[in-house]
């Protein structure tokens, strides 16, 4: 290999490396300005975590499923207003898993 194409070689995997180290960095900071709100999703649109035998995003089979998250902007969780539940008891979002409107 000529001096030439280990140079190029070199610089192709500096950049590489550069450009993977900012989008870890922009997947990270973006990650900071959000928070997981569980209960708040419809059925199949959930981000992650829908309970035992699910296997993560989409996976959810209940709307507003108690133990399904999805990613909201930090701070905001707690204030989402969702329909009341069929008994007409309040339904609440939650920071943490709920036992709430779980499938059969």
């Amino acid at each position: 290999m000529s001096h030439s194409n280990t140079s190029n070689a070199k610089s192709i995997a500096i950049a590489g490396a550069l450009t993977a180290l900012v989008a870890a960095q922009s997947t990270a900071a973006y990650a900071a300005t959000k928070e997981k709100c569980y209960g708040v999703s419809l059925a199949g649109q959930n981000d992650c975590a829908a309970g035992a035998g699910t296997t993560c995003a989409g996976s959810s089979s209940v709307d507003y499923q108690g133990n399904a998250w999805t990613l909201v902007d930090a701070g905001t969780c707690t204030s989402i207003d969702l329909p009341d539940m069929a008994n007409g008891s309040k339904r609440a979002e939650s920071l943490q898993p709920q036992t709430r409107d779980l499938p059969a």
